[in-house]
């Protein structure tokens, strides 16, 4: 699986707004700087997240962008689905929607078990978990094998 730099961008813009005192707005340009992301860049992301109900924009002397609901309510996978649309997808296809024949065969319930393996780990993670440094215990668990760090 692949995090692309839009999804990353995104997540991380999102809980610099998670972490905004009080929920108050913050400029895009404020989020930019604090998470070095290319402002126009963000600027399409923040109104994707906006678009899909996970942002609001606030104009004015104290406008901005702030969450539309609460950190602990909001899933990394939200986030990411928001912007680059399913979680896991083979060739652009949904596993469910794909169909293999012959030696190939057993390949789709693969697709579908690391399917939802994702799911599991990136439903299972709010802004809050991120942003507060407490991952979810199996989340943390994963991390703890030392192969998890090292590149085959």
């Amino acid at each position: 699986m692949r995090i692309s730099a839009k999804a990353d961008y995104a997540v991380r813009a999102a809980l610099q707004l998670a972490a905004a005192r009080d929920g108050e707005p913050l400029t895009a340009e404020a989020v930019a700087e604090a998470q070095q992301i290319p402002h126009k860049f963000l600027e399409a992301i923040l109104n994707d997240l906006r678009r899909g109900g996970l942002v609001l924009s606030q104009r004015g002397a104290n406008g901005g962008y702030r969450l539309a609901k609460a950190p602990d309510s909001i899933s990394i996978a939200d986030v990411i689905r928001t912007v680059d649309g399913p979680l896991v997808s083979v060739q652009g296809v949904r596993p469910p929607d794909l169909s293999y024949t012959g030696p190939a065969d057993s390949l789709l319930p693969l697709w579908i078990a690391l399917r939802a393996g994702v799911r599991r780990i990136l439903e299972g993670v709010t802004l809050h978990d991120v942003v507060s440094g407490r991952l979810p215990a199996d989340v943390v668990a994963l991390t703890d094998a030392p192969a998890a760090w090292v590149n085959p």
